[in-house]
């Protein structure tokens, strides 16, 4: 009988903690799901700003390295 108790008492325990993984399971998978998210959108960001550092640079007047013109 009291290995029947000890049995029961571990099978409740494992089951315990597998729910506790599978929420924790569950948390991290909706975590790295959103930071993916924002790093995409991130990139895309950096992306655009980058496109848009060129055409300005491209559209800039002058040499850059000319020296003023009070010299």
């Amino acid at each position: 009988m009291s290995d029947d108790k000890t049995l029961s008492d571990r099978i409740d325990a494992l089951e315990s903690k597998l729910m506790f993984q599978d929420e924790a399971i569950e948390t991290l998978n909706k975590t790295i799901t959103e930071q993916w998210l924002k790093i995409d959108a991130l990139t895309r960001q950096v992306l655009s700003l980058s496109d848009r550092l060129q055409e300005a640079e491209a559209n800039t007047p002058g040499a850059a390295n000319e020296p003023p013109p009070h010299y």
